[in-house]
């Protein structure tokens, strides 16, 4: 099995870096916050104190982090993986970043020695507990199948899409999807307690038609209890419609929904729910309604 440095252990590189070692992967893990690195530690991993360190001796580097800059700055910048790592090494990049970035970024690998393949998730911190994730690949197919155990070990269904850039473009897609999904059931809920109706059961049975999705399976209970522990943050979410509007602008086709579902993240975050799972998108139509409850 493969020796992996893992750089980003949060809500969902965490989980996946425990997977890890779970199918047998030699995991040394770091996170700028030690504290996070216990759960691998306590699973069988190794930490580190710096991603120089953890990334020395690794044949596969994985990284998961919030944002391009983020990024960036693990791989390029000062003491980062392409200052540190050894020649061949095989860079995974499971955090959703801006297409444009992970191009630049393959680009810089290859001129110093190593290969990157963009491979952002969907499905969520359960997801990535349940190793059940979704992973869109982009990158050199000879790679992607070098890959195969590591992807194996964290997710469910995962597919090569095509050339670098191409994990992130649908990862976007995806965002746009789950967006407008929220934002629909949300207003679903909102309408049908304003009737009155038993909720839960009427979730039950539009669950089970064509109104049916994973995001009603998923956060319906966030919704009806009004917990929004998160899954996945209203501010990441935010960060990634933005990916979503300015890619569809470089391409010049029009995402009208997007763009509203974009302004409406973005409200969220500003009235102060960014840290809340983005099934939190509730509580703006309940805001909206006139029937606000903290």
């Amino acid at each position: 099995m493969s020796k992996i440095a893992f750089i980003g252990l949060g809500i969902m590189g965490s989980p996946m870096s425990v997977n890890l070692v779970k199918a047998g992967h030699d995991v040394v893990g770091y996170n700028p916050n030690p504290d996070r690195v216990k759960p691998l530690i306590d699973a069988g991993g190794t930490s580190a104190g710096s991603s120089a360190e953890a990334v020395k001796d690794a044949d596969i580097i994985a990284v998961m982090v919030p944002d391009s800059p983020d990024v960036q700055d693990v791989l390029a910048g000062e003491g980062g993986v392409f200052d540190s790592a050894k020649q061949g090494a095989l860079i995974i990049d499971f955090s959703s970043i801006r297409p444009d970035v992970t191009v630049e970024l393959a680009k810089q690998a290859q001129e110093k020695g190593f290969r990157l393949l963009d491979a952002p998730v969907s499905g969520g911190q359960a997801g990535a507990v349940n190793a059940a994730l979704s992973i869109m690949v982009g990158g050199d197919a000879k790679d992607f199948a070098e890959a195969k155990d590591v992807f194996d070990a964290v997710g469910k269904t995962v597919v090569h899409v095509g050339p670098s850039g191409s994990g992130q473009t649908v990862k976007a897609a995806n965002q746009l999807i789950v967006a407008a999904n929220i934002q629909a059931l949300s207003e679903a809920v909102i309408f049908l307690e304003a009737y009155g109706v038993d909720t839960k059961a009427a979730l039950e049975v539009l669950g089970g038609g064509l109104a049916g999705s994973k995001v009603l399976d998923q956060k319906k209970e966030n919704m009806l209890s009004r917990s929004f522990e998160p899954g996945f943050r209203i501010e990441l979410h935010h960060k990634d419609m933005g990916i979503v509007t300015a890619a569809a602008r470089e391409a010049g086709v029009v995402v009208p929904l997007g763009s509203l579902v974009a302004q409406l993240m973005a409200s969220a975050k500003a009235v102060g729910d960014g840290g809340l799972d983005h099934s939190g998108l509730l509580r703006g139509v309940e805001r909206l309604s006139g029937r606000k409850s903290d």
